[in-house]
């Protein structure tokens, strides 16, 4: 258990059942009265957040979580990953998985957050090199302009690219905000 003076940004508290994380917290402390902590708190399996005020006084659970590193295998309807520690295989619903499959590259790890056995969220790194599927054709002389053309990767994911940007190119994409950060070169 934790006291509420205890709490901080980016701890992981248990409330009415379910993990949360702090985003943001406010420790006040008034003249009259006793203190208390005002948090914002984003509950890790459904991604709401909510705004909670904890007595100084008031105490909170520890939740059962647990972080493992995995990889991701392949997809048949279901995500498959393996825990690289002891290969268990564990499969996910395409629901929670959600957008985050446009990351996902075959053999490539990821970081799993489990709460009582049950998977709450991927952590992926914060770059993936993906393949240009599907690109139009250069504009040449357009080196000028500011927007781009857009570019099918090879998870699916579009992207808007630089107009020198061709079908087979190797990118560099932010899984943050999921977009284009620059061309990789490939050894050959």
């Amino acid at each position: 258990m934790y006291d509420a003076s205890e709490l901080r940004k980016g701890l992981k508290i248990e409330y009415n059942n379910a993990p949360y994380a702090i985003i943001e917290y406010l420790h006040v402390n008034p003249g009259k009265g006793s203190a208390f902590v005002r948090t914002k708190l984003k509950n890790l399996q459904t991604g709401q957040v909510i705004d909670i005020t904890f007595k100084a006084s008031d105490k909170v659970g520890k939740p059962d979580l647990e972080e493992r590193d995995m990889q991701y295998l392949y997809f048949d309807g279901a995500y498959h990953f393996m825990d690289k520690k002891t290969y268990e295989q564990v499969e996910i619903d395409k629901e929670i998985i959600g957008d985050d499959k446009y990351f996902l590259v075959e053999e490539k790890d990821v970081k799993m957050l489990f709460y009582n056995g049950k998977t709450v969220s991927i952590d992926f790194s914060n770059f993936v090199t993906l393949e240009v599927t599907e690109t139009g054709p250069n504009i040449k002389g357009d080196t000028a302009s500011s927007s781009g053309k857009p570019a099918t990767l090879s998870t699916g994911l579009v992207v808007t690219v630089p107009f020198h940007i061709n079908e087979g190119d190797m990118l560099k994409i932010d899984t943050r905000t999921g977009k284009y950060v620059e061309r990789v070169s490939v050894g050959k």
